[in-house]
């Protein structure tokens, strides 16, 4: 049977992780971050649904939906993978989990004939691959029938962060329940007996449906967001592997959850409803105390990341990325170190770091959005120092790849390669700098830096002008559709 069954993987890839700020920011969210192993959540994600091949389901082009500011660390991070085809739908603004999977499904029905959509959040982690294989397999079986299905945790202790799903007693042919109840976020009190009753289950955000059925759902239950989502779907237009919507259209879809749309109000619908239990490790990462929790740990209990010395210390997680972080006589502690900030919390609180984004965002500090580190489709640039009049910059640029013919009105700049090899085009002439050769670029002048070698290039670039602002830029030409300041 495996071998009728189409399946289109979603990977849903929104959200900013606020809470494991200051790793994640809303430019660079948790998603991508790589927090275990070596490579990122998002690319974890992708992975996981990658392995259905294993078992002989005809897999179609994963599709990942993902806000249009992060398409091309989204992209960068697809590339890193081996055998993976996929297509970004590029979310003008973001408007929850329910109209996503909707564009979703409108996009899958077009693409293949009515396949069975595997949807998973991008930021979480599972330990063991083969439960979870198994358990997705169930969900796909009985998905096929014509259920929607849920992937549901077996729970480890009484957690009041999550949704808890209540389900009978009979198992299906495919190791499934129906569901009877959800409780959204429970009193301690509540959770104890749930997970004392062995009768409830954490909702995992990992849903299982065919298209039509979605589809057929949320007009039933929300013809609001489904109408929205069908005008913005009309409106949609395709370049190479970005998907993209009108803004305008796409803004008039509600925003709302796949849970609060439709999966809380299926059984009163009569609408057929399932849950596949998965005990492998499950952690959806939502704050530094949930990542201490799941990581392996030291005599004391402590986990390190990074350049880190410790005495003393119990009970506590240590994340250092660009400096050595001592720590002494502490326990119960986050510390997380980058270039640009540092977290201490009570690991206990670390909850609580939501508010200092809060704080940050309010005060428009940059922390709360980007890194030092600033990804581009070209590569990356970081701000090494600053001052009046003056700022300085390290740049890597790509193999093969090229910035935009471009040029400033407010500042001139000096590049100086430090690695590999640059093609210069400024003005009216065209250069090649190596290693410790430099150039300088006048105020107003047209150009273009590119790199024509199959290793990296990377230059110190010196600005200098009375205003230093990212948005004094006029592309004339760009291999990634970028408007001024993106």
């Amino acid at each position: 049977m495996s071998k009728d069954i189409n399946i289109t993987p979603v990977i849903l890839c929104g959200g900013t992780g606020s809470r494991l700020w200051p790793l994640s920011r809303s430019a660079y969210p948790k998603q991508f971050v790589t927090l275990t192993g070596s490579e990122s959540l998002f690319q974890q994600a992708v992975m996981r649904v990658s392995q259905l091949r294993t078992i002989d389901f005809n897999i179609n082009d994963t599709l990942v939906v993902t806000n249009e500011e992060h398409r091309f660390i989204a992209l960068e991070q697809l590339q890193q993978l081996d055998d993976t085809s996929a297509k970004l739908f590029l979310e003008p603004i973001g408007r929850n989990t329910a109209p996503a999977l909707t564009m979703a499904a409108m996009l899958a029905e077009q693409d293949d004939k009515d396949p069975i959509l595997v949807v998973t959040p991008s930021d979480q982690i599972i330990r063991d691959s083969d439960p979870f294989l198994q358990a997705l397999d169930s969900c796909i079986k009985a998905a096929n029938e014509d259920s929607i299905v849920i992937m549901g945790i077996v729970p480890n202790k009484a957690e009041t962060g999550y949704g808890y799903i209540k389900h009978d007693v009979k198992v299906g042919n495919f190791n499934e329940f129906n569901v009877k109840q959800f409780t959204e976020k429970p009193t301690l009190e509540k959770a104890e007996q749930y997970v004392k009753s062995k009768d409830y289950l954490w909702n995992s955000g990992i849903f299982v449906v065919r298209a039509s059925i979605w589809l057929t759902t949320i007009k039933s239950l929300r013809l609001d967001i489904f109408e929205a989502t069908l005008n913005a779907f009309k409106t949609h237009t395709t370049d190479n592997q970005f998907i993209r919507s009108d803004q305008e259209n796409f803004s008039k879809i509600p925003s709302e959850s796949i849970d609060y749309a439709v999966i809380e109000k299926c059984n009163a619908a009569g609408i057929p409803l399932k849950v596949v239990p998965l005990d492998a490790g499950w952690n959806d990462l939502g704050s530094w105390d949930s990542l201490w929790s799941f990581e392996d740990k030291n005599e004391k209990g402590n986990v390190t990341h990074g350049d880190v010395v410790i005495e003393d210390t119990k009970d506590s997680l240590i994340h250092s990325t660009h400096r050595l972080v001592g720590a002494v006589g502490v326990e119960n502690i986050i510390i997380v170190e980058t270039a640009d900030a540092v977290l201490v919390a009570n690991r206990k609180n670390s909850q609580g770091v939501k508010a200092v984004v809060a704080k940050l965002d309010k005060e428009k500090r940059i922390e709360g959005i980007s890194h030092l580190k600033v990804h581009r489709p070209w590569g990356w640039y970081m701000t090494i120092d600053e001052g009046k009049n003056f700022k300085v910059k390290r740049i890597q640029v790509d193999p093969g790849a090229s910035l935009s013919l471009q040029k400033h009105s407010k500042r001139a700049e000096h590049w100086v390669v430090v690695k590999g090899t640059a093609k210069v085009e400024s003005g009216d002439k065209e250069i090649v700098l190596t290693e410790n050769e430099s150039t300088f670029i006048p105020l107003g002048e047209l150009h273009r830096l590119s790199n024509p070698k199959k290793t990296p290039l990377e230059i110190i670039e010196v600005q200098s002008g009375e205003y230093l602002g990212e948005d004094d830029i006029e592309r004339i030409e760009d291999n990634y559709g970028r408007k001024t300041n993106d």
